[in-house]
């Protein structure tokens, strides 16, 4: 499964993520009970109802509704929902905790630690850029960022999502051909903090982030390319973003 924010569930979240921002809570709310009375698949559920469970004032409800994302997430067996089980238990948790129930809240709690080990995902990886390699190169931390160039990253990133890594290319500095390559990392690695828990439940794009080399095994060439009027609308809102990277 492919994180896909064309999709038409992704965008009224997104859009009720932007009503959030101006502090427009109603019109969010709306927004989000849409997505969930348009979900038409396990995903689109899980998604719409961890939103709608956010605007619930009273507890009881509130729970209800993360329980409910929780069991269509459980449907799902895909590393993009995986990533999400602990901040999904630890809002129930939180909930139970909030309602006395202490034993399901420790029961809970105790599930999302379990969750929070190193990222399951096999891979195939992926890494996007603009620079000429060959099969059997060393990609390496310690170069700028593409984003921020006064940033030197401590990390090199990557992405089990072929046409997320393809954006990545187009975006990235430089003036040759967009390249994807097929990467093997040679350590441990970790979702990518910038992106996990932050606009959607988990690690959604399945990005990560590694300090040891990736090895490149292969290349490929048919991710989905972005329109020029798309990667524009990136490029501004990358530019746009507030608050620092985690490096």
């Amino acid at each position: 499964m492919e994180f896909n924010p064309n999709n038409t569930i992704i965008k009224l979240c997104i859009e009720g993520m932007n009503m959030e921002e101006k502090d427009k809570q109603e019109e969010a709310s709306k927004l989000f009970l849409q997505a969930w009375n348009e979900a038409t698949n396990d995903f689109e559920k899980f998604i719409a109802a961890y939103y709608v469970a956010r605007h619930q004032e009273n507890t009881s409800h509130k729970l209800k509704w993360f329980e409910t994302s929780l069991q269509f997430a459980l449907k799902i067996n895909d590393d993009s929902v995986t990533s999400a089980f602990p901040s999904l238990y630890s809002n129930i948790a939180k909930c139970y905790e909030d309602l006395n129930d202490h034993g399901n809240a420790k029961k809970n709690y105790e599930l999302a630690n379990l969750f929070m080990c190193n990222p399951s995902d096999k891979g195939p990886f992926y890494h996007g850029t603009k620079a000429d390699l060959q099969i059997g190169d060393m990609l390496t931390a310690g170069r700028e960022s593409n984003y921020k160039s006064e940033f030197i990253m401590n990390h090199i990133y990557f992405t089990a999502l072929h046409n997320g890594a393809g954006l990545a290319a187009a975006l990235a500095k430089g003036d040759g051909p967009e390249r994807v390559y097929i990467v093997e990392p040679t350590g441990n690695f970790e979702n990518d903090p910038n992106v996990t828990d932050k606009k959607f439940p988990g690690n959604p794009t399945r990005s990560y982030r590694t300090q040891s080399p990736l090895k490149i095994i292969g290349e490929v060439t048919d991710w989905v390319r972005q329109t020029p009027e798309q990667l524009q609308k990136w490029r501004e809102k990358l530019a746009n973003i507030k608050g620092d990277i985690i490096n």
